[in-house]
């Protein structure tokens, strides 16, 4: 009966819809054919191969209902199994198959091993007061009783195991839910991120391009050109942050911070010390820089910004200061995908806009594989 264990969840329940299997049950039904065997041999009359028919068609109704019934029912399909087997005994010795089916799918129906055992202790008591009744003989309790109890028992171990197993496939397939869940996650964070700055700086430089068309169209032109660049290398990144292989360099990231701001005609004052971070730390502040950065020119209407990282009492601090409106509390998908990244840094973000925006960004140190200076 080991076979059945595929087809048991958690709760110790058969589950009889599942399509894959639904030829599960005719494997074992070749055992049916020890109820036919005795009134083969004994050339049985016409009157007791009318019984055996109605009771192999019992049989059928009750096998085939327990696997593809409800499974709160099913425990009723094998008791019926216990019965037929009551009442065909003194008729046909062979109905003792009856009791061990039964026994044999109990513990598959079964939540705890304790409740299979008292159950199929009762099938083999059953099976020995019938032998007594019907004065059927030591050899008839054998199979009734013996093999009922002894495949029993060792499929209490087999469907324990298959609980336990398909516990294990439902929690795999959490986890593999929760990771895409969380991949999705951090691909729309790293678009945000990459699409956010990128659009902004195309956008700043194509206002500056139509301004000089005129009156500097040598400049204009270069500033197209760093349009057509700035697309170009968006692309790229679009592509590298699908592919989940995406790594940005902190000190590249702080001049085009700077660039940016510079071009958007803010003032910048930068300081950055020395320190070492590791290479996701280092990503990490840098998409952290990018977005702070693309907030302060589309939504600050800041005339000078301050950007300052450096070591703090073993933690790395960032801090991003603007003079612009400040004000507004509410959280978009931009701080909102920093704070997340910060926090998954074991670190903070605090946000104050009180006079402007500032920005206060720790996160502990850690050994770092490469180091890092500006």
């Amino acid at each position: 009966m080991r076979s059945l264990l595929d087809d048991v969840v958690p709760s110790g329940k058969f589950v009889p819809t599942d399509p894959h299997h639904r030829w599960l049950p005719f494997i074992w039904l070749p055992y049916f054919g020890f109820f036919l065997l005795q009134p083969i041999l004994e050339h049985a009359n016409l009157r007791t191969w009318i019984a055996d028919g109605i009771g192999s068609v019992v049989f059928l109704f009750l096998f085939f209902g327990m696997f593809w019934t409800r499974p709160s029912r099913a425990m009723f399909y094998v008791f019926g199994l216990v019965v037929l087997g009551v009442v065909f005994t003194p008729i046909n010795g062979g109905a003792a198959t009856f009791f061990i089916y039964a026994a044999a799918f109990i513990p598959f129906l079964c939540e705890t091993a304790t409740r299979a055992i008292k159950l199929i202790a009762l099938v083999v008591a059953i099976a020995a007061l019938e032998t007594w009744l019907a004065h059927m003989g030591w050899n008839f309790f054998l199979y009734a009783g013996g093999f009922a109890a002894a495949i029993g028992a060792g499929n209490i171990f087999f469907a324990d195991r298959n609980r336990a197993n398909a516990k294990l496939r439902l929690a795999n397939k959490e986890i593999e839910h929760l990771a895409k869940v969380a991949e999705r996650e951090r691909i729309a964070r790293d678009l945000h991120d990459v699409l956010g700055h990128t659009l902004s700086v195309i956008i700043l430089k194509s206002e500056l391009a139509g301004k000089l068309i005129d009156g500097d169209p040598v400049r204009a032109k270069t500033e197209i050109a760093d349009v057509e660049q700035t697309s170009r290398t968006a692309l790229a990144e679009v592509r590298s942050t699908i592919r989940g292989y995406r790594s940005t360099s902190l000190e590249e990231e702080l001049k085009q911070a700077q660039a940016m701001l510079r071009t958007a005609g803010l003032a910048v004052t930068a300081e950055a010390s020395p320190i070492g971070l590791s290479p996701a730390q280092e990503s990490v502040v840098a998409l952290v820089i990018r977005e702070a950065v693309t907030n302060v020119v589309r939504h600050a209407q800041a005339r000078s910004c301050k950007l300052r990282l450096s070591p703090v009492n073993g933690n790395c601090l960032l801090e991003i200061h603007d003079d612009g409106c400040g004000g507004d509390q509410r959280e978009g998908n931009g701080i909102r995908g920093m704070r997340e990244r910060i926090e998954a840094l074991g670190g903070t973000l605090v946000r104050d806009t009180a006079s402007g925006t500032r920005l206060n960004i720790q996160f502990p140190l850690k050994t770092a594989n490469v180091n890092g200076a500006f």
